[in-house]
C-alpha cells in the first residue's frame, strides 16, 4: 500500500475517533481493520501507530492551528477539514519522514476528495502560514 493510501486510513480513523468516546477506539479501529482489503501487517500497523500518535498530540496540534487561523478556531472549522489539517500539521512538526511540502500536497488533495469546494484553499493557506 502506497503511503497516500495509508495516510487516507489514517484520515478516516482520526475522522472517526472525533465521534466515539475514547474507551471505544480500540475496537472501532479492529473494525475498521477487519474491513480493510489488501492491507499487509505492516500496513495496519503503520497505520494505527500513525493514528494513535496523532491523536496523542490533538490539544497540542489544536493549539497550533488556532494560532495560525484568522476567524477560524479549530472550534468553528468543519470535521472533515480539521481531520486534515492535524494530520497534516502532525507530519510538518512531528514526522521527520515527511517533507513539510509532501504533507501540505497530500493535505489538499484530501480535501479535494472529501472537503467542500472551498476545502482545499482552506487547508492550504492554514498549513501555508504554519510552515513559515
Amino acid at each position: 500500500m502506497k503511503r497516500t493510501e495509508q495516510r487516507e486510513h489514517i484520515f478516516k480513523l482520526i475522522f472517526g475517533a472525533d465521534f466515539n468516546d475514547a474507551a471505544e477506539h480500540t475496537v472501532q479501529t479492529e473494525l475498521y481493520f477487519e474491513q480493510l482489503e489488501g492491507a499487509t501487517e505492516k500496513d495496519i500497523s503503520y497505520i494505527s501507530e500513525k493514528a494513535q500518535k496523532i491523536m496523542e498530540k490533538v490539544e497540542e496540534i489544536d493549539t497550533l492551528i488556532n494560532e495560525h487561523t484568522t476567524g477560524w478556531k479549530t472550534t468553528r472549522m468543519n470535521k472533515v477539514d480539521l481531520t486534515i489539517l492535524r494530520l497534516a500539521v502532525y507530519e510538518i512538526k512531528w514526522d521527520e519522514d515527511v517533507p513539510t511540502g509532501v504533507a501540505i500536497n497530500e493535505a489538499v488533495n484530501l480535501a479535494k476528495k472529501y472537503s467542500s469546494e472551498g476545502g482545499a484553499s482552506f487547508v492550504n493557506g492554514v498549513l501555508a502560514k504554519l510552515a513559515d
